[in-house]
């Protein structure tokens, strides 16, 4: 798939110096009569605003802002002080489609603060799984800020619902698996790292790498392959990723299953003694609608702990009510819950409950009011116990 990427970008280069090689024999005075020299720069002004306006036309431009504050209330043995902080993520986007088949895409990450997702929180999970300050900055150990991904897709259609999708460049895995519709977007729904994707998943992001979505009636086989250039040990790793997921209509509604296997190099710490090991994983994920006004999900997780990791197992569902239901389509309350645990370090095990409500306040603007309940448990001798409350704000603009 990387060899695909690399002769993809490899024609789109051959192409471009070709096309300038042509406007520079074209252009080349001495080759041409004189009364075609007086018309030639005629003709080059009258291509120009076609060409800026063919640019525009297939140029979208679209960004995704999100402030939250949030408040934290810790309880237990530590008996830790609560505390409050905001964070600013900003994400704008642009993508470019010079043909039906074709897209080439980029996406940049402005963070201000970084919230309770500082040392001094409390607790195992990040309360706001969004791209904030710090994680925009010297991404993946690449020495490179702010650009999140940039990558080129090209789409093959065989027929009527059969298409193949190949994806080369800088590219985010949660862009293609552990996909669920109900519990996936950390800027309009859950917020808690357990409830938008498993935290023991091992997703990598905004690294290197190629993507292939093949879809076929309903049917959809998504792989994906990843070079990162830094894990939390220092050490560079590879990511192998496929899912396939699966589509029925039945009578209360629409449902989607998916099974997700993954895979990384031999690059992590073992869990007993100085070798390494890879991680390897699997999951589960369904969304299925209950009717106009309700939907239910769950996800299961569960990896390998023959290197160290801090959960084994994820069990997690929840339920998402629509506005529907109150004469507010642009409203929704999303109701999760998730288990994490098993893991060979020092926490025993991890519950998260997640409730928000959801308001739309225009087309562009919608506020979210957020709570969530949190009970660490550690090993004896390992850390002290905690729980206790997380409430939060979320104000969001996509445009």
């Amino acid at each position: 798939m990387m060899l695909v990427a690399v002769a993809v970008g490899s024609m789109l280069a051959t192409t471009s110096w070709g096309g300038q090689g042509t406007l520079q024999t074209a252009g080349h005075s001495s080759d041409q009569p004189l009364e075609e020299r007086d018309a030639a720069p005629t003709a080059s002004g009258s291509s120009s605003p076609r060409l800026f306006k063919k640019i525009v036309d297939t140029t979208t431009f679209n960004c995704i802002m999100a402030g939250a504050y949030q408040y934290e209330s810790p309880g237990g043995a530590g008996e830790a002080d609560d505390f409050g902080r905001g964070a600013l993520a900003i994400q704008p986007e642009v993508s470019i489609s010079p043909t039906p088949a074709d897209e080439i895409f980029f996406k940049l990450g402005f963070g201000a603060g970084s919230g309770l997702n500082i040392e001094k929180h409390s607790f195992a999970l990040a309360p706001w799984a969004a791209d904030l300050e710090d994680d925009v900055k010297d991404i993946n150990g690449r020495n490179r800020d702010y650009l999140l991904t940039a990558w080129y897709r090209h789409l093959f259609t065989f027929g009527e619902g059969h298409t193949l999708g190949l994806t080369g460049g800088v590219i985010d895995a949660t862009d293609y698996l552990d996909e669920n519709r109900y519990a996936n977007d950390e800027y309009s729904q859950f917020m808690n790292e357990a409830l938008v994707n498993g935290p023991n998943a091992f997703l990598p992001s905004y690294d290197i790498g190629g993507a292939l979505e093949w879809e076929y009636s309903i049917f959809a086989l998504k792989g994906v392959i990843m070079q990162i250039g830094e894990n939390d040990e220092g050490d560079a790793y590879h990511f192998y990723g496929l899912e396939l997921n699966y589509k029925l209509d039945t009578p209360v509604g629409e449902g989607s299953y998916g099974i997700l296997l993954d895979t990384t190099g031999s690059d992590f710490s073992e869990a007993e003694g100085p070798g390494k090991e890879g991680l390897k994983g699997a999951g589960i994920s369904f969304a299925q609608s209950l009717g106009d006004c309700l939907g239910a999900w769950i996800r299961f997780r569960w990896c390998d702990d023959k290197a160290a990791v801090d959960f084994k197992n994820l069990y997690s569902g929840g339920f998402d009510i629509s506005g529907k239901l109150w004469g507010r389509e642009q409203d929704n309350i999303g109701i999760g819950y998730a288990r994490l645990g098993g893991g060979n370090q020092d926490i025993d095990r991890v519950q998260v409950a997640e409730a928000y409500l959801r308001c739309g306040l225009s087309e562009i603007f919608a506020v979210t009011l957020d709570v969530q309940v949190l009970d660490d448990r550690y090993k004896e001798g390992t850390g002290e116990d905690v729980d206790g409350w997380i409430t939060g704000v979320r104000l969001t603009a996509e445009f």
